[in-house]
């Protein structure tokens, strides 16, 4: 009796203890949270679920399956909703359109081919880039729906390489000698192979980036190879669930959620490869009310990347992107880790991302703009992030973009890239405004350069602050056109130049400053007033004040 009460008690001990270790695994991602956001809402199915082989799909990856695709989707929807299987097996198919109710869900081991076949994505109106425009049929593909779901451990692969164009910086001697003779076109220059005559044909018509200046269906369909689709398009939708697949290898962006609220994205595998023109992992646009947890990303382009329309489309949409939570996401390969803009004219705000881990993203943290855009950026607050091997910066503010990648290829060095600072416009609803964004414990072992902050003459970066942060790069930490930057807890090693490089900064403060460098802090520009220093954290000698610059308003403490 002894030993039974005994074991009685050790196993309610412990099961006592599993409810304890699992209430303190589970994270309250809402706890402390800056802003005021209610919980995002998920859908929720009735229990009904068929597989696509009841509807004649074939797995072995050479039949075409769009149409048992389809069917199982109706059949779930006329029912009021449920589960689409995919088993394993490999699936070739066409597009992939969602329905209301449905979650599409890809059991492991399921392998999803979309077709090569340019004449299965129709032309459809849509927004790219931030602009209105046409472009093919998404993959995967979903419009003013509720309650919708991609769920499982299958992948999910677009079958990018049909549709991208490669530059020939990007590839090895021998991959580019292989690519060219498998066919295609290239470029005059010869520097930039396109798969057909249509796609080669619409990057010569190209007048906003991606987007050609195209106007009827009939132009746009003679260059219809050209106009490359986002692979998962989730539009005007409201509950929406992505949940464990992987997500590879799309046409452009891979995941692009628009104009869509209450959105959970999680436990997600997103990539492409390096080299992928216009490759980005997830594009957030014009969203409200989303969760992106525990994803991991490879991609081509930037990863986690927040938008809200671009020039005036995204200032008449005036659509912000707002109420994101980020947490616990890891990039590998990506032009940055975590990325607003640029297309950004209907706003970004309230929004959290802690517990990030970069490794070898071009850049950290960018934020990025131009004059013409427009838009606000505003109560941004990032936490808890670890970056190694940053080729760029770890941290970039950039109001003069221009559309390159943020660690530019000999090519693009000898282009003329300066910009204009002189030229100083007035402020207009173009003018786009970056404010209140908090940064803190954030630590980068290795960059190219730790920090640049530039914000435009007319409208400078401010209440930018940085707490308990460490960097160690090659050149330090540069600030132009900005106000209100304040930096506290900072450490900064850098191997050439000053740590600290100001010009035109107003109404700012370093304290707790720590650095390793051949030099402190340099100061110039006419408009730099009012900057303060903890004088215990620098020699005055090490402090390098510009001719330009009224010394009176550099004030050391």
């Amino acid at each position: 009796m002894k030993i039974l009460i005994h074991s009685i008690l050790i196993g309610t001990a412990s099961l006592f203890c599993g409810e304890i270790v699992q209430a303190q695994t589970e994270k309250d991602i809402y706890a402390g949270l800056e802003f005021t956001m209610a919980k995002v809402a998920e859908p929720v199915f009735p229990s009904y679920s068929v597989s696509i082989k009841e509807f004649g799909a074939v797995s072995d990856g050479t039949t075409v399956n769009t149409k048992a695709f389809a069917d199982a989707i109706n059949a779930v929807a006329n029912k009021g909703g449920g589960k689409v299987i995919i088993p394993r097996g490999i699936w070739l198919t066409g597009p992939i359109v969602l329905k209301s109710n449905i979650n599409l869900h890809a059991e492991a081991g399921a392998f999803i081919i979309f077709s090569k076949n340019m004449e299965d994505y129709p032309l459809l109106e849509t927004s790219f880039e931030g602009l209105s425009t046409m472009r093919c049929q998404s993959p995967i593909y979903g419009k003013e729906l509720e309650n919708i779901a991609i769920t499982g451990a299958g992948i999910f692969d677009g079958s990018g390489e049909a549709w991208r164009p490669v530059k020939k910086s990007k590839l090895t001697s021998d991959e580019w000698k292989k690519l060219v003779a498998s066919g295609g076109l290239l470029n005059e220059a010869g520097n930039t192979w396109y798969p057909s005559e249509k796609s080669l044909k619409g990057a010569k018509l190209t007048g906003n980036f991606n987007v050609p200046s195209l106007k009827t269906k009939e132009d746009l369909e003679s260059v219809k190879d050209f106009l490359r689709p986002v692979m998962v398009s989730i539009v005007q939708c409201k509950n929406v669930l992505l949940d464990g697949p992987t997500f590879q290898n799309s046409p452009a962006w891979c995941l692009h959620p628009l104009m869509s609220e209450e959105v959970t994205i999680r436990n997600l595998t997103i990539r492409n490869p390096w080299y992928s023109q216009n490759g980005d992992g997830l594009d957030l646009e014009s969203c409200r009310n989303v969760v992106i947890q525990n994803c991991s990303f490879d991609v081509g382009d930037d990863a986690i990347c927040f938008k809200s329309g671009k020039d005036q489309d995204g200032r008449d949409r005036a659509m912000p992107t707002e109420n994101v939570i980020v947490d616990n996401c890891t990039v590998y390969h990506g032009h940055g880790g975590f990325v607003v803009g640029s297309e950004m004219s209907g706003g970004v705000k309230n929004v959290h991302v802690s517990n990030c881990t970069f490794i070898g993203t071009d850049v950290g943290l960018r934020f990025k703009s131009t004059r013409g855009r427009g838009g606000v950026v505003e109560n941004i607050y990032v936490s808890a992030i670890n970056m190694v091997n940053i080729p760029g910066e770890a941290l970039l503010f950039d109001l003069y973009y221009s559309g390159n990648s943020p660690v530019p290829t000999a090519e693009e060095k000898m282009q003329d890239k300066e910009k204009q600072a002189s030229l100083v416009p007035a402020v207009t609803e173009e003018t786009p405004s970056f404010r209140a964004i908090f940064i803190k414990n954030v630590t980068c072992k290795g960059a190219g350069r730790a920090a640049f902050l530039q914000g435009l003459p007319e409208m400078n970066l401010k209440n930018i602050h940085l707490n308990t942060v460490h960097i160690e790069a090659v050149s330090g930490m540069e600030m132009i056109d900005s106000d209100g930057i304040q930096l506290e807890d900072v450490y900064i090693s850098t191997t050439k130049g000053a740590a600290i490089q100001m010009k035109n900064v107003k109404n700012s403060s370093v304290s707790h400053f720590k650095y390793q460098s051949d030099e402190g802090v340099t100061i110039a520009g006419s408009s730099t007033t009012n900057v303060s220093f903890k004088k215990s954290d620098f020699k005055e000698s090490q402090i390098k004040v510009g001719t330009e610059v009224n010394k009176k308003s550099i004030v050391i403490k």
